[in-house]
């Protein structure tokens, strides 16, 4: 399951940390319950609502040894000890679209805290890939589903 590090903020692995606790405590005991009042009914062997029930254990013990696995890999990243001077993770990155001279505002983020909506990225998206490492004045050329976006850097700065 494991490969290298896994990135987070602070925040970041909070919210992983909750959630990790929320399915070993709530989750957990409500799908137990849900399985002792499935058994009830009778035979199991025809028990939709068991192996519903099963199905959903299953499904949340997998999700555990997955949180359980990225917590353990994981390197708190304090953004004070990160350059400026280049794109790196938990920088905001504001680019200019080349064809359109739109400006935008990018937050490269790692994978499990990315947020489209907001305009935070996944380091591993086209468009994250495609600016990590670029310093100010560079062009990051990203090849996307719709097409090619050419975004000039234009400031790197930090929260």
């Amino acid at each position: 399951m494991s490969s290298g590090p896994v990135y987070l903020t602070k925040e970041g692995r909070i919210k992983l940390e909750r959630e990790l606790q929320k399915l070993k405590t709530e989750d957990r005991r409500e799908t137990s319950a849900e399985i002792g009042r499935a058994r009830e009914l009778g035979d199991l062997s025809e028990n939709a609502e068991y192996h519903a029930a099963k199905e959903k254990q299953v499904a949340i013990e997998r999700k555990i040894a997955e949180l359980e696995d990225k917590l353990s890999r994981a390197l708190t990243v304090d953004t004070d000890q990160i350059s400026t001077d280049k794109a790196y993770i938990l920088a905001k990155v504001k680019v200019k679209d080349v064809d359109s001279g739109e400006e935008i505002v990018f937050t490269l983020s790692p994978p499990e805290e990315a947020d489209m909506l907001n305009d935070i990225v996944s380091i591993e998206s086209p468009i994250g890939a495609g600016l990590l490492g670029k310093g100010i004045g560079e062009v990051a050329v990203i090849k996307v589903p719709v097409g090619i976006l050419r975004y000039e850097i234009i400031e790197i700065t930090r929260d």
